[in-house]
This record gives C-alpha cells, sequence and structure tokens, in this order.
C-alpha cells in the first residue's frame, strides 16, 4: 500500500469538497477584500505551498490587477526589518499551518493593520489562530510525506479567491470542470508507470522540468516531488529563463519534462522543445497541445490532458497530476518508499 499513490487519486474528490465548503467564506471574504482595497497582496509560504504561492502570484496579478509580493520571512523573524504592510492583503498557505515564520508574518501583517487571511488544512493551527479569516482546504487528513492533495486543494481555493475578487464567471465555470480533468489525469497511470520503469530513467540522476507562465508553479512542484521521493535531482525552470544561460546545460543524458496548456506561454514553449531536441534531448510532455504532444522523443513520452472548457489559468490544478504520479513510481521503480522520503518529517517548521 503507497499513501501517496491513494491521496493522489483521492484530488478529484478532494478538489471538489474543498471548492463547495470552501466557497461561502471565500465569497465572504473576497467582499471585505474589496471593501478593504488593498494596495497589494503579500504571500507567505514554504515548500509545496510556495510552490502554490508562485502560482496565486500570476493568478492575482492577472486577475485583480493587484501586484502580489512573495514574502521573505526571514526578514520578520531573523533580521526583525519587515516591509510595510498596512495596505496589503497578507496571506499565508500552509498545509500544515505551523511553520513558525510564516505565522510571525501574519502576525506582523496583523498588528499594522492588514487583512490577514490563512488557507491551511489544519484549522485549528496556529498560523490558523494568528489570521483574521481562515479558508480551511478540507481535503481529509494527508500521511504521506509528500504533499498531493493539499497542494491542489491549495491551487483550487486559490483560483476561487481569484475568481470572487474578480467577479470572473470564466474562472468559476472552470473552476466546475476541474474535478472531472483531475479523474481523467489519473488515467494516466499505467503509461506514466511504465516510462518511469525505463533505464533512462532509473539510471538517470539529474532532469530538468519547464514551464511558464501559469505552469511555471508546475514545474517547480513537479521538480520538487522528483527531489523528496525518488532524490531525482530535478532542476525548475521557465522556459524563457531557461535559454539565459542554463541552456549550455542541455545534453543527451539530461532529460526534460515540459509541461504547457494551450495559450500564449506554448509557442516559446515549443521553439525551446525543438531547441532541447537538437541537443539530443529526451522530452516528457505534459498538456493539451497538439504541438507540443508531438515534441515528445517517443509516444510513451506524450500525455495529453483534457482541458476542454478549463482556461489556461486553471491549467496547473491539473497538469501537476501526472508529475506526481511519475515521481511515484520513478521512486518505486528506484526502490524507495515514497511516502517515508529520507530526513523529511510531514510538518516541517522554519524560524
Amino acid at each position: 500500500m503507497v499513501l501517496m499513490r491513494d491521496e493522489v487519486r483521492e484530488q478529484p474528490k478532494a478538489v471538489e469538497k474543498a471548492l463547495k465548503e470552501g466557497l461561502p467564506f471565500i465569497r465572504n471574504i473576497a467582499r471585505r477584500i474589496n471593501a478593504f482595497q488593498p494596495d497589494l497582496i503579500f504571500i507567505a509560504a514554504r515548500g509545496t505551498s510556495d510552490n502554490a504561492a508562485t502560482y496565486a502570484r500570476y493568478l492575482f496579478e492577472a486577475f485583480t490587477g493587484l501586484p502580489v509580493s512573495l514574502a521573505a520571512p526571514s526578514l520578520f523573524t531573523l533580521y526583525n526589518r519587515p516591509p510595510n504592510l498596512k495596505k496589503a492583503l497578507v496571506i499565508g498557505v500552509s498545509q500544515s499551518g505551523s511553520g513558525e515564520d510564516i505565522v510571525a508574518v501574519l502576525k506582523e501583517g496583523r498588528k499594522q493593520g492588514a487583512m490577514t487571511l490563512a488557507l491551511t488544512n489544519k484549522a485549528d493551527s496556529p498560523l490558523a489562530q494568528a489570521a483574521q479569516d481562515v479558508v480551511p482546504l478540507n481535503v481529509g487528513p494527508e500521511l504521506s510525506v509528500a504533499a498531493t492533495k493539499t497542494y491542489t486543494g491549495e491551487l483550487a481555493l486559490l483560483a476561487l479567491l481569484a475568481a470572487e475578487l474578480s467577479d470572473d464567471n470564466g474562472l468559476r465555470m472552470g473552476l466546475d470542470r476541474v474535478p472531472g480533468a483531475l479523474d481523467t489525469a489519473l488515467q494516466l497511470e499505467d503509461g506514466l508507470k511504465f516510462l518511469a520503469n525505463q533505464e533512462l530513467y532509473t539510471s538517470a540522476r539529474h532532469c530538468l522540468t519547464l514551464g511558464r507562465g501559469y505552469n511555471f508553479s508546475t514545474a517547480l512542484e513537479v521538480a520538487l516531488k522528483l527531489k523528496e521521493t525518488s532524490y531525482f535531482f530535478a532542476a525548475p525552470y521557465s522556459s524563457a529563463d531557461f535559454l539565459h544561460g542554463p541552456f549550455a546545460l542541455a545534453e543527451q543524458s539530461l532529460p526534460a519534462i515540459l509541461i504547457g496548456a494551450n495559450g500564449p506561454a506554448i509557442p516559446g514553449l515549443l521553439e525551446l522543445a525543438e531547441k532541447l531536441t537538437e541537443r539530443g534531448v529526451e522530452l516528457l510532455c505534459i498538456g493539451d497541445d497538439e504541438g507540443l504532444l508531438k515534441l515528445a522523443t517517443s509516444k510513451d513520452g506524450a500525455f495529453r490532458l483534457d482541458l476542454s472548457g478549463i482556461p489556461e489559468a486553471l491549467s496547473p490544478i491539473v497538469s501537476v497530476v501526472p508529475g506526481q504520479l511519475f515521481a511515484m513510481h520513478l521512486a518505486l521503480a528506484r526502490g524507495y518508499n515514497p511516502d517515508q522520503p529520507r530526513g523529511l518529517h510531514k510538518v516541517t517548521s522554519t524560524r
């Protein structure tokens, strides 16, 4: 029994539950945020939740027009030099709600007169107690060390908040379709398992994960899952940033995972994929764009997502699932237990 697999497969129902139960909280909070009229959104998070915060930065800036800053918690706990937050919406994102430095950010924000909000799976956590408002993830207990359903729950609720703040029906309707798309993505598991057991991946020590725009967060999160479950050093990049220097690393022994959904980011991703192919890089492609999928090195390396009716802005909630499954099966193929990575614990508290 692999707990991580169970929790990955719970995601369609978990996200559906998170959205349904979170809607009344978020609708009420969004009204009060709009009345508060913040000048910026300030997000504090660590680990997997920090990747959710990166997603939220793109989402909130695109749909609310407000600038978004990702917190440097050390300024609050080590240097005691916090920025001015009195006209900010300060959001803490944490599955456990136990990180002392994230709690410190919200406490300082509240002290300065900011509006503070916690997204956490632990409604009685220190983070929840520090915030004025709390949105519980409500995805159920997560027992595997590697976060999966808490990550997609965070993305879904952050997207729901963006939809309510901007009164965007496209996001609302897209979110209704997300649980079904998650269910369809789970059907890719057999192909991902097959690929994870190929010698190229079982013997490789490094790989790239590449995305852009909304799916840059997916590249970050898939890389993290590969590192923590199978000790596979995955380097995540924006496909644009990768061309600024790191492209010199591209060679046959360095496979790459490319993640993208139909939208403005695709042309650049296709251009990069073609350049990587010229360098002999093995490409595993995840998304719904036919051009991208055709650039997979083999037919076994193309993983098609069904994102019909789902805008690119919501695609990361779905596109991360193949990466989660691939990381889990690669860990098993290498003889590791993805539920208990060495040196890691479910709750990591940093100061």
